[in-house]
């Protein structure tokens, strides 16, 4: 699959951008306002009594802040931020190694908690419930469980497939915290906040133009802003002005409702090759040459929450809305 830039899957350059960009406490935090007032006061009643933090799932699509959340728990409560990923963890003893290894109210991250194999899964359920790590020593006859005491800790899990997680994983979990996609004027204020932190001026009507393009998501938003950044720098721009913001859109080829044109290649497909839909999601990916996974996980999920695609018991079809996008007359049925 080839990257996009409006891609919310993280890519090689996100990474120190969004270690520069990260805010550190929740007054901070822009967004999430229903997670963020709930994870506040969950992380002051464990200060007033002293306590670690129940353990935290973050579900929802990818680039909305769950890492920087779990760090942000962790600054909140004055203890250490140890980070891992599911896909990382191969074996139990590598687990069992990151457990033994934590002091009493660490915030122990595992991205993509969802991959973590079923025999590493198994040792977190102690670890979790009782504070305790089960190990065998030995093997065959001469085999034997020792049981090690944890100190206790915050586990954070973040998952963009929360319905892959198994349920006696998922019921270990005492607070449960879906990301939403953000609302325009929240990423106007992420957009502002990230150009004061690259020393550069933004129009108010460019920050609102790039805020509508990113699809709901920061991640994208403060790529598209370096983007345009960079052809306002290059104009000679002392701010980043409306009309140049519009012409790199242009040119980054993504649409005034966050599109790009593998969107409107997965659109025009139902549209002119199935008139509409519905369709199939295997005959879609043979199509257009991609994956059926990806298309359901990367392709679809924006398109679905936009209204431009239904998923029904045929196949995808596109809305009326779709139509209305490209200046198109729906199909009579």
């Amino acid at each position: 699959m080839q990257e996009r830039m409006i891609s919310s899957e993280l890519q090689e350059e996100d990474t120190s951008i969004e270690l520069s960009l990260r805010p550190t406490t929740l007054k901070q935090y822009i967004g999430q306002h229903k997670a963020k007032s709930n994870l506040g006061i969950f992380i002051e009643a464990a200060k007033l009594r002293n306590e670690s933090l129940d353990h935290v799932l973050l579900y929802g699509p990818p680039g909305l802040g769950k890492t920087t959340l779990a760090s942000i728990i962790a600054n909140e409560m004055d203890v250490q931020f140890r980070t891992t990923s599911g896909p990382a963890i191969e074996r139990a003893g590598d687990l069992a190694a990151i457990l033994s290894s934590l002091e009493a109210g660490d915030v122990l991250f595992i991205d993509e908690i969802h991959r973590l194999p079923r025999s590493v899964e198994e040792i977190l359920y102690p670890a979790m419930e009782d504070f305790c790590l089960d190990i065998v020593i030995g093997s065959g006859s001469s085999a034997r469980s020792v049981r090690l005491d944890l100190p206790p800790f915050t586990l954070v899990g973040a998952t963009t497939r929360a319905g892959l997680l198994t349920a006696p994983l998922r019921d270990r979990f005492g607070v449960l915290s879906r990301l939403e996609f953000y609302e325009t004027k929240d990423l106007c204020s992420i957009v502002e906040r990230t150009s004061e932190i690259f020393d550069v001026l933004i129009q108010s009507d460019a920050a609102v133009e790039i805020a509508r393009r990113s699809r709901g998501t920061p991640r994208i938003a403060n790529r598209l802003l370096k983007r345009v950044r960079d052809i306002s720098q290059v104009r000679g721009e002392e701010e980043i002005s409306l009309a140049t913001t519009k012409s790199a859109l242009e040119m980054l080829q993504v649409d005034p409702a966050g599109l790009d044109h593998i969107d409107h290649k997965f659109l025009i497909t139902i549209m002119d090759g199935f008139n509409g839909g519905p369709v199939g999601l295997d005959t879609i990916a043979a199509t257009i040459g991609e994956e059926s996974q990806t298309i359901e996980d990367v392709y679809e999920p924006f398109l679905l929450q936009m209204g431009f695609i239904q998923r029904t018991p045929r196949g995808r079809q596109v809305t009326p809305k779709a139509y209305e996008h490209f200046n198109r007359e729906v199909p009579e049925a």
